[in-house]
């Protein structure tokens, strides 16, 4: 445990830049610019999660306070996004260069003279891909939001608005969160078959591991098609780019579960129909790992991995 913990920690030293500045660094633009609307270019309503509330609602009903203090407390997803975002970037470029790098600088011989096994390492950049790279990210993005709303209550606030006291007082304003993390397990899962294609590329590849990661699927898709037209063979082509290509690429994309498995966006949407609720998109994520298509995926990664493992205890050349 101690040698799994500290291989983690030497990958996030070894890309602190793009695993824990970059999200920081959104997050913290995020809260910037909202500030700065609110103290300069508020109009006095703002948009969020696809409502439009205003802020200077003194007389506001008590109606229209519950939904606007329902806006703000299911608010987290919407603001959050845009970190939520990055992470599919970040993982899929972390892992196209995990195994890769270390063999082009020649830093491979070096961490293969430790006591460490090639399994352990690359069990360690698996961990960190499809556990701690999340949970940084979505703690950042929570946080952001958090940041957000509560300068959206102080903001109300001097136009006469008091929510802070109801918002704080409400289960949603703190479910919220906890609902983001409830989606890691998710995302591990789903995610698993394109981290386990990447680390495999990566331990593989002598250059261009781009080209060779998402070349080789997208080849294999054309050559797929041109097969079923030219032979006139009974190939379900959608089901190879949905469940084989899209699963090898798009993974890593926080929701893409949900494309995958064709839910309907009217679960997702909260009873009026009008946002997306956290809570729904909750229960319809887990819901997906009722189908076997993700624990096919499951084993298929598992498989990759250990390709990889078997690659890099043999690769050392740059």
């Amino acid at each position: 445990m101690k040698t799994m913990t500290w291989l983690i920690k030497r990958e996030l030293w070894e890309h602190k830049g793009m695993l824990l500045w970059a999200p920081a660094i959104v997050g913290g633009l995020i809260t910037a610019f909202t500030a700065l609307v609110l103290l300069y270019g508020s109009s006095g309503s703002i948009d969020i999660n696809g409502e439009s509330i205003t802020l200077g609602m003194i007389d506001a009903t008590p109606a229209m306070r519950a939904k606007i203090l329902d806006v703000l407390a299911h608010g987290y997803i919407a603001t959050a996004a845009p970190v939520l975002l990055m992470l599919g970037f970040l993982v899929f470029f972390y892992c196209l260069g995990a195994l890769y790098d270390e063999r082009r600088d020649r830093s491979l011989l070096f961490w293969k003279s430790l006591p460490v096994s090639d399994r352990t390492t690359v069990l360690s950049k698996l961990l960190l891909a499809l556990g701690v790279a999340p949970l940084v990210v979505t703690v950042v993005g929570a946080l952001a939001a958090l940041a957000v709303l509560l300068m959206i209550c102080t903001a109300a606030a001097f136009k006469g608005l008091n929510l802070f006291g109801p918002l704080l007082m409400s289960p949603a304003f703190y479910l919220a969160p906890l609902q983001l993390l409830a989606l890691l397990p998710v995302y591990a899962l789903w995610a698993l078959p394109t981290v386990a294609w990447l680390l495999l590329v990566s331990s593989w590849a002598r250059s261009k591991v781009f080209l060779w990661a998402v070349g080789a699927p997208l080849l294999a898709m054309m050559l797929a098609k041109w097969a079923k037209h030219a032979f006139h063979l009974d190939w379900n082509i959608d089901w190879l780019i949905q469940q084989v290509v899209s699963r090898m690429l798009l993974g890593v994309a926080p929701g893409s579960w949900l494309a995958v498995e064709h839910v309907d966006p009217v679960l997702l949407l909260a009873a009026d129909g009008h946002r997306a609720d956290l809570g729904n998109i909750l229960g319809q994520s887990w819901g997906t790992l009722a189908h076997a298509n993700v624990w096919i995926g499951v084993a298929a990664g598992v498989a990759m991995i250990a390709g990889a493992i078997w690659l890099r205890r043999r690769r050392e050349e740059g």
